[in-house]
């Protein structure tokens, strides 16, 4: 069998889908390995994977909670969400490389010591930046996109972070914006990069492609182009959730779950006005409250907690309420439901852009919706049932690929050469 290092970004959304996809490698008898951020310590562990894990800035004189770094850079710069994409670039996409940066940069003689303890066949990395140490250490190396795919560039889609529609409108402004803004910084890290050892990086690229790849997104939402070198999983949904069960929460009406993710949420103000809007509906309301979850009050026809066990919740609800992450969006459709999309920043104005436009779902303005539009979102997906068939029977084919298992059956392959 083989030994296998995951090595995902700190953040909850690439950190699942590795533990998605290691729980199926691990059970086929394979040593499973995560260098992940130090903050996961003791909790991959309880999973059965091994730990060796990373530290991408200074330790923190306290415990840390897992993926902090994150939840604190989304409440610092939220004011910024407001803008647009294309003025987003230069003060949150810019400021998240600048970050991620960083921490490839402090971390990489750890990693390389990480690697030579292990002695892996076979590295997987989801994460958007490169780490020399990943691809200069002699294994085969397998890159995950768990974001919108758009971040594999062609010429023939939109920007990826631009949410712009596929028509083209606006795609030039948005390209020469982003070689405004990121240039310098690609240029200084890609001369890193080269002087570790590892190939230079495709231009305005900040990760290589690896030896085998693999990107996360549903045939129904994926874009019209061909990948060659890429595998699609449809979904790629954990299956390390305990069994939950829903508290009885009052009310008669449709079921429907909010999250704007272990992030967003981290919005409070943004939470607040969802929620007084919800508030007001006939409807009952599961809601992920996040890591600042003792400042949000729900109502009486919520229920809610810090954090819920998302995969579990998804298949009882009716409607999912989503700031469009692509974890959120992808296993919404694996389990054939309708959305209502608040993007903030990244990928999420992608995804809320392709819910729109392959017709799952409503994008909404997050900071100017008007109470009428989200509540009458709500009542016309609801009442769409039309949509809900042929979203079921999009969510049965979903499940029906497997993507956990089609993501470890690439893996197994690459690690044999």
């Amino acid at each position: 069998m083989s030994t296998i290092l995951f090595m995902p970004e700190s953040a909850y959304g690439p950190t699942n889908n590795c533990i998605g996809i290691g729980d199926v490698l691990r059970r086929r008898g394979h040593r499973v390995v995560f260098a992940a951020e130090a903050s996961w310590r003791g909790r991959l562990a309880l999973l059965g994977f091994e730990e060796d894990l990373v530290d991408l800035a200074p330790p923190a004189e306290d415990e840390q909670d897992p993926g902090r770094f994150w939840k604190d850079f989304i409440r610092d710069t939220a004011p910024e969400y407001r803008k647009s994409t294309q003025d987003q670039l230069e003060t949150v996409i810019k400021p998240i490389w600048d970050a991620l940066i960083d921490g490839a940069k402090y971390c990489e003689p750890g990693l390389r010591e990480i690697i030579a303890r292990v002695r892996p066949d076979v590295i997987v990395e989801d994460n958007v930046v490169c780490f020399p140490a990943l691809v200069t250490a002699g294994v085969p190396f397998v890159r995950i996109v768990s974001c919108n795919p758009l971040e594999v560039k062609t010429s023939d889609v939109a920007p990826p972070f631009s949410g712009l529609p596929a028509d083209g409108a606006g795609w030039a402004a948005f390209h020469a914006e982003y070689d405004r803004t990121h240039r310098e910084t690609w240029d200084a890290f890609n001369q890193w990069v080269v002087e570790q050892g590892a190939p230079a990086l495709p231009d305005l690229e900040f990760i290589h492609e690896g030896d085998a790849n693999l990107y996360v997104y549903p045939e129904i939402l994926d874009y019209p182009r061909s990948l060659p070198g890429w595998t699609r999983l449809d979904s790629s949904v954990r299956e390390t959730d305990g069994d939950f069960a829903i508290p009885d929460i009052p009310g008669e009406g449709a079921l429907i779950y909010f999250s704007l993710g272990s992030l967003g949420s981290a919005d409070v103000e943004l939470m607040r006005r969802v929620i007084g809007v919800l508030a007001g509906t006939p409807h009952r309301y599961v809601v992920s409250k996040g890591p600042l979850h003792h400042e949000i009050q729900l109502a009486p026809n919520m229920w809610g907690a810090e954090f819920v066990p998302q995969t579990k919740i998804i298949p009882q609800v009716d409607l999912v309420i989503t700031h469009g992450g692509n974890n959120t969006t992808t296993e919404a459709l694996h389990f054939g439901k309708p959305m209502i999309v608040l993007p903030l920043f990244w990928d999420q104005y992608d995804n809320a852009q392709r819910v729109h436009e392959t017709g799952c779902g409503v994008r909404l303005s997050t900071y100017g919706f008007a109470d009428d539009e989200l509540t009458g979102a709500i009542e016309r997906l609801l009442g769409d049932q039309a949509l809900r068939t042929r979203l079921n029977e999009a969510g049965q084919s979903i499940r029906g690929r497997d993507g956990l298992r089609v993501a470890a059956d690439v893996i197994e392959r690459a690690a044999l050469g």
